[in-house]
Parts: structure tokens; C-alpha cells; sequence
């Protein structure tokens, strides 16, 4: 076992130890440049889809706003309450600075892998759609790279299905009983009935779920850190130039100084929006819409909302109050978010933090599910094999939250995820020319006055599109 525990460790530093950050990092730059700045050129469309909820779909597809939600809610999850947190504390305040940073070049990531999941979606016979990276590898590189797109779905299937959903169950039951004293075995006989229940339901019962939970979930969390930083609003212009201060290294918090601070913030960000890692274009190819480049603004908008709202609230909370001592690292993770947030408003903020990671956690559950679902179908549609997923991922659930020590069994899950990420970076790198076309094509239509381009199919016949996914675009 420690043979492949060390294994696992090493592939694990020569992927995020390495190779893919400084990848991610230049590569969404990169993307920025070229594109000439589309996530800013395009921000004020992103939030249209937030009123247009329903808009194209006959009540079979999935909106682009449900897209969008059930893609927030897996984004969104104990990263942002922990992950945060664990950033400040190694990396100082000015790790939040270099969290926003790399949140606004990975919109312009995040904008062209979905867009290109997008166009290269495949119908499904009830009149849903899947698509995401394995998809665009196997129609936008060729059959030869098919190899590639199953060691992706395999990495997927392994990370995010099961590791990370047992990581999810564990935050929760964690959570439920540090605060409220509830037994972890209920806690997790709650949450696996109620996955199986979602899961069950398929794509559109996740949509319906995701449209219900992330706007509570988002509202909730950011009201209350909104009254956090009313009630010391004084103090904001001091924690504010404290970011900026200890990101160049004008003030030290902690040792390692400005590396510290770029290096945890980067990470941090890179884990907590998944810009380039391959997991939300899954998500996004879902969507009912008319032009792939449309729901590529839309992922965009999940990239800001995770980074640059949710965890600069978490943020706020932390910076705001006087737990957090820098330098310090007795108090980390979920204990400094909450005992901050208790500084601040009480003893009754340890229960709201705790409903808040419930929610987090469990729309990150059925997001990761439905990866691993979709990951599935690269080798089979046998509905005996996706049962078997749907029972495997309840039993791992109920496990992570039951048996804590169970989770160090899933020590592969960030390794794989490395493997998965750069695996989608090189696909992506090599299928940005189509990107590029996509969006030029894009703002052509707009310069003629069409203020909602569609994608004509003709156009591209030269790419293996599924036309029964574009046929009623217009």
C-alpha cells in the first residue's frame, strides 16, 4: 500500500507540484490575450441568463441558467468555506489577491472549454445532451486520441465520482457534529437517501435541484457576509490594502512572503474554480442554447461567482475579525471561517455555517456525480452499469460521512485530478483554433445587428458536429 501511496505522491507533485499551475496559469493567459480580453469584452452578458431562466428549451432540455446553477453548485463547495482559510493562513492576505487574479484569466479558460463542449455535444435519445472534454477529444482530435479520452473519463470517474464525494459526505457529517451534535451515521443515512433520490432522477431532476439550492445557498452565505463587513465597514479600507500589500510583498504576513502568497493563492483558486481542469464543460454541454460560444459567457460567470464573490466573502469574514492572527497556524480551515464568523455576529453563526457547508457540499455531491455519469458513457451506455454508478457513489457518500478515516483510502483523487486536468489542457490547447473560429463567428453576427447569434451547422461541416444537437438552434 505505501508502494502506491508513494506512487500516487509523486504523480501527484509532478502534475500540481510542477507542470500544472504554471500550464493553467500562462495557458489562461494565453487564452486572455489572444481573445482580446472576451471575459471582460463579454461581462455584461453573462448575467442575462440569471432572469431568462427557462428561455428555448420545451421543458425536456436543460436551460442555460440550470446549466449554469447546477455548474456554480459544483464549483461552490467546501473550497470556499475551508479552502479560503487554508490559504490566508499559509499564504497571508495577500493570497487573496492572486485568488481574483487568476479567477479573471480563468474565465477566458473556462469560456472556450465549454464553448467547445458545446459544439461538440452529442444528443441523447431523450432529448437531453452530453458532451465535455472525453467528447471533444474524440470528435475535434480524431478516433486516434481516443485513448485520451478514456484515461480522462477513468481520472474523472475516479476523483470526482467517488473521491471527492467521499470527501463531500465527510465535510458534512464533520460539520453536523463539531456543531449540532449529530451522529454521523444519520447524517450520513440523510445524505445517501437523499442522493439517491436526486441521482435517480437523472440530469433534469440535478438541474431542478441545482435551481432550487445555489440561489439559497449563494444568497444565505453572501448576506451574511455583506453584514460582516457593514458592521465593520471602517475597517474594510485597511484589510483591502492589506491584500494588495502582502501580494507584492509590501507587507510580510508569513514566511515565504510574496511566494507564499502567489503560490497559495493560486492553488487555492485554481482548486476552488476548476478554470481548465475539464470537470465544468461536462455541465455546460447540457445546455439548450443557440450558439456554443453563448454558454461559454454563461461558464464564465461561474468562474466570477465562485472566486470573485464566494470566496471573497469568506475572505471578509476572516480579515474582518480578530481570530485570525497572522503568521499563526493553530486555527486553520472550516475552525478559522467559524470561529471568525462567531467573532462577528454570536454563537448561533457555528449553525448557519453549518447549514451553509451542507448545502455547499451536497450540490458539489450531485455535480460530481453527474461527471462521473457522464464520464461513463465514454465506454458504455448499459443502463445495469450506469444502476451500479448511481449505487457505488450513495455507498461512497454514505461512507465519507461515517467513517472519517475513510476518506484517506480516496489519496488518489487530487493526483488523478492533475492527470484529468492536463490531459484537457493539451486537447484545449490544440482545439483553440476552433475557439478562436467559434468566437470570431460570434462577434461577426453581433457586429450585424443579431443580437442572439445561432450557430449555422453548414458553416463547420468540415467538423464531426452532431447536427440532431444544432437542428432546432434557430
Amino acid at each position: 500500500m505505501d508502494v502506491v501511496e508513494g506512487i500516487f505522491a509523486l504523480i501527484g507533485d509532478l502534475t500540481w507540484g510542477w507542470s500544472l499551475i504554471p500550464f493553467l496559469v500562462v495557458l489562461g493567459i494565453f487564452f486572455t490575450l489572444i481573445s482580446k480580453l472576451v471575459q471582460f469584452e463579454f461581462f455584461g452578458r453573462m448575467f442575462r441568463v440569471l432572469y431568462s431562466p427557462r428561455e428555448g428549451t420545451d421543458g425536456r432540455r436543460i436551460s442555460s441558467r440550470e446549466a449554469l446553477l447546477v455548474s456554480v453548485g459544483g464549483r461552490v463547495g467546501g473550497g470556499n468555506i475551508a479552502g479560503v482559510a487554508v490559504a490566508i493562513t499559509l499564504g497571508g492576505p495577500g493570497a487573496v489577491f492572486w485568488m481574483w487574479a487568476i479567477a479573471l484569466v480563468g474565465m477566458a479558460t473556462s469560456l472556450f472549454e465549454c464553448s467547445l463542449a458545446q459544439l461538440y455535444k452529442r444528443a441523447e435519445p431523450d432529448g437531453t445532451y452530453r458532451g465535455g472534454p472525453a467528447r471533444y477529444i474524440i470528435f475535434g482530435l480524431g478516433e486516434q486520441f481516443r485513448w485520451l479520452a478514456v484515461l480522462y473519463a477513468v481520472c474523472l470517474i475516479a476523483a470526482f465520482a467517488f473521491g471527492f464525494n467521499a470527501f463531500q459526505g465527510n465535510t458534512v457529517a464533520g460539520a453536523a457534529n463539531d456543531s449540532l451534535g449529530v451522529e454521523r451515521l444519520y447524517t450520513g443515512l440523510f445524505l445517501a437517501a437523499l442522493t439517491a433520490f436526486i441521482v435517480y432522477g437523472g440530469i433534469r431532476r440535478i438541474a431542478k435541484a441545482a435551481d432550487i439550492i445555489i440561489p439559497v445557498m449563494a444568497v444565505t452565505y453572501i448576506g451574511m457576509a455583506l453584514f460582516v463587513t457593514l458592521i465593520n465597514l471602517p475597517e474594510l479600507p485597511g484589510v483591502l490594502y492589506s491584500i494588495v500589500a502582502n501580494a507584492f510583498g509590501i507587507e510580510t504576513a508569513v514566511s515565504g512572503g510574496i511566494g507564499a502568497a502567489i503560490a497559495q493563492g493560486l492553488r487555492r483558486g485554481l482548486f476552488s474554480n476548476e478554470a481548465g481542469l475539464g470537470s465544468a464543460p461536462n455541465v455546460a454541454a447540457v445546455a439548450h442554447v443557440k450558439h456554443p460560444i453563448s454558454q461559454g459567457i454563461v461558464q464564465s460567470l461561474s468562474v466570477f461567482i465562485d472566486t470573485m464573490i464566494i470566496c471573497s466573502c469568506t475572505a471578509f469574514v476572516i480579515l474582518l475579525g480578530d481570530v485570525y492572527v497572522p503568521g499563526a497556524q493553530d486555527i486553520n480551515g472550516v475552525a478559522l471561517t467559524q470561529q471568525s464568523l462567531v467573532s462577528h455576529i454570536g454563537d448561533w453563526a457555528q449553525y448557519f455555517l453549518t447549514f451553509a457547508v451542507l448545502l455547499f457540499s451536497f450540490s458539489s455531491i450531485i455535480y460530481n456525480y453527474y461527471l462521473g455519469e457522464t464520464a461513463l458513457t465514454v465506454f458504455t451506455e448499459s443502463r445495469a452499469v450506469l444502476h451500479g454508478i448511481r449505487v457505488a457513489v450513495v455507498g461512497v457518500v454514505f461512507l465519507g460521512a461515517t467513517a472519517p478515516a475513510a476518506t484517506a483510502v480516496f489519496f488518489f483523487s487530487d493526483p488523478l485530478m492533475g492527470i484529468l486536468a492536463l490531459v484537457n489542457l493539451v486537447a484545449l490547447t490544440m482545439l483553440f483554433p476552433i475557439g478562436m473560429r467559434l468566437l470570431k463567428d460570434y462577434r461577426q453576427q453581433l457586429r450585424a445587428g443579431i443580437d442572439d447569434p445561432v450557430l449555422d451547422v453548414d458553416a463547420y461541416a468540415d467538423l464531426n458536429i452532431d447536427r440532431a444537437a444544432w437542428s432546432d438552434a434557430k
